[in-house]
C-alpha cells in the first residue's frame, strides 16, 4: 500500500568527510507507542502471530509517523493455551498506564473483548479488531428479526451475553473491528449453499454456544428467506457428541447437507460420522463458520470425508486482491518464511494502517504534539473511504466494518496440511441480507 506522504521517514543527516570535525548527532525523535493484544501462545497463535507479523511489517515500513518514532507496546493474551479475559483485561490496564499509548489493535477473541472494552472505554483508550465477529461487541441485537426462524430479533440479553450499550460506560464507542459479524457469517453460507450448491434443504446442528448458535439461526434464517427449508436442528448435548440418531433422521427428511455452528472440537467427527449415512464428500456438502475453517484439526477429524466441508470466514482474503499483490511479496520477501503468513495478516496490516491515518488527523489537529486518546478514538469513528490491502475501509456508527464480506473455503483432502480453498466470496457490503 502506498501511504500518504505526510509519514515519509526523515532522511538521515551525514557528515561531510572532509571536515575535520564531526557534525553533532540530530536530537533523538519523540515516539508515539501503540498496544497490540492478541494471544500469542496457544491454540489461537497459528492465525494470532501472522496476524502480528502484519502489524509489525507495516510499522516497518512506515517507522514514522508526524515526526514520532513508532513503537509498538505488544502483549500475549493466551493462558494456559487459550485466550484469558482476566490476562486481557490485565494487559489493557498496563496499556491505559503508559500515557505514550495512544491506542490499541486486538483482541482476537471475543471473550477477551467483553472484558477489554468497558476498562479502555473508561480510559478513552482506543482499540481496532482484526478478528472479533461477535455482534454483541458492537450492538444490542445478536440476531436481526429476518435471521431468526421465527423472525423475532433475539437480543444479546436473550443469549445470554452483554450488549455493546453496558459495555461502554463512557456512553461513546471507542471499539472498531475490520471483520464482519457472525451473522453475517451464516447468512453467507446459506447464500453460497443455496445458490451455488443448489443445496434447499438442510439439516442443521449447534454445539450448546452461543457462538455456534448464532452461526446455526442465522444459516437457517436465511436458507428459509432465500425459499429453502430446513429439516431439522439438534443443539448438540458436548459431553454426548453421538449425532447418529439426528444424522439418520436428516437423511430420512431428505436433508442434501449439514450445516454445523461451532468449533472444530466437537464438530468435525460430524463430518466423519457422515460418511455411513449419507453419499460422501460433495455429493452432500458439510457447512460451518470460521470454526473450523482451515484448521487442519478438522481434516484430521473427518479422514477421508474430508472433501466437501465448506466454512466461512468474515474478512476479505487479501491474496485474492490484485491490488494488494504487491504489498504481501514485499512482506513475503521481508519475512521469509511460509509460516509467517496468514488469513488474518493484512487485515492486521489494514487495521495498522486505519490507526495510522486516525493519528495523523489527530496529530496534526493537535498542532504536531501527542493528542489526547479521546481523539484518536473520534478519527477512527470518521474513517471511511481507506484505501487498503483487504479493499476500501470504513466503519459504520456501531464501529463495524462497512466492508462486509464473507469468504467461503473448501477443504481439498484427507491432508490436514493441505491449504483450504477459496471458493467464493459473498458480499453484504451494499446491501444487508435483513
Amino acid at each position: 500500500m502506498r501511504f500518504w506522504g505526510a509519514l515519509a521517514v526523515t532522511a538521515l543527516l551525514v557528515a561531510c568527510a572532509a571536515c575535520g570535525s564531526s557534525t553533532p548527532a540530530p536530537p533523538a525523535r519523540p515516539s508515539l507507542r501503540i498496544g497490540v493484544d492478541l494471544p500469542l501462545t496457544g491454540h489461537e497463535a497459528r492465525a494470532a502471530v501472522p496476524a502480528l507479523n502484519g502489524i509489525r511489517f507495516f510499522v516497518q515500513t512506515h517507522p514514522v509517523l508526524d515526526g514520532f518514532d513508532v513503537v509498538l507496546v505488544t502483549s500475549d493474551d493466551a493462558r494456559d493455551g487459550l485466550p484469558n479475559s482476566s490476562l486481557g483485561a490485565s494487559n489493557v490496564e498496563k496499556l491505559i498506564a503508559d500515557s505514550g499509548v495512544m491506542a490499541m489493535i486486538g483482541p482476537f477473541d471475543a471473550g477477551v473483548a467483553r472484558k477489554q472494552i468497558p476498562i479502555a472505554n473508561a480510559a478513552g483508550l482506543a482499540m481496532i479488531s482484526p478478528a472479533t465477529s461477535n455482534p454483541c461487541l458492537t450492538r444490542d441485537v445478536f440476531i436481526p428479526a429476518l435471521l431468526n426462524p421465527a423472525r423475532t430479533a433475539i437480543t444479546c440479553k436473550e443469549a445470554g451475553l452483554q450488549p455493546a450499550s453496558e459495555l461502554r460506560p463512557a456512553h461513546t464507542n471507542n471499539y472498531f473491528r475490520l471483520t464482519t459479524t457472525d451473522d453475517l457469517q451464516g447468512s453467507a453460507a446459506a447464500d453460497y449453499a443455496y445458490r451455488r450448491l443448489h443445496v434447499q434443504r438442510a439439516g442443521v446442528i449447534s454445539d450448546h454456544e452461543a457462538y455456534g448458535q448464532g452461526l446455526a439461526d442465522s444459516f437457517s434464517g436465511r436458507l428459509t428467506s432465500l425459499g429453502g427449508s430446513v429439516v431439522g436442528h439438534l443443539d448438540m448435548d458436548p459431553a454426548k457428541g453421538d449425532v447418529s440418531d439426528f444424522l439418520k433422521s436428516m437423511k430420512g427428511a431428505g436433508a442434501q447437507a449439514i450445516y454445523y455452528g461451532g468449533g472444530t472440537r466437537n464438530g468435525c467427527g460430524i463430518r466423519a460420522a457422515m460418511k455411513s449415512v449419507f453419499p460422501p464428500g460433495e455429493g452432500t456438502p458439510f457447512l460451518g463458520g470460521d470454526g473450523i475453517a482451515q484448521d487442519p484439526t478438522c481434516t484430521a477429524s473427518a479422514g477421508e470425508n474430508s472433501a466437501g466441508i465448506f466454512a466461512t470466514v468474515p474478512i476479505v482474503d487479501a491474496t485474492s486482491r490484485p491490488a494488494a499483490a504487491g504489498t504481501i511479496h514485499d512482506f513475503k520477501a521481508s519475512f521469509g518464511s511460509a509460516s509467517a503468513f496468514g488469513l488474518y495478516t493484512m487485515v492486521a496490516y489494514d487495521a495498522t494502517a486505519v490507526l495510522y491515518a486516525a493519528l495523523d488527523r489527530a496529530i496534526r489537529n493537535a498542532g504536531g504534539h501527542l493528542p489526547a486518546r479521546a481523539k484518536v478514538t473520534a478519527e477512527l469513528a470518521q474513517t471511511s473511504g481507506l484505501a487498503g490491502a483487504t479493499g476500501t475501509l470504513g466503519f459504520d456508527a456501531g464501529g463495524d466494518t462497512t466492508n462486509r464480506i464473507v469468504t467461503i473455503y473448501e477443504a481439498v483432502g484427507a491432508d490436514p496440511r493441505a491449504p483450504w480453498k477459496q471458493v467464493d466470496t459473498v458480499d453484504y457490503s451494499t446491501r444487508l441480507p435483513y
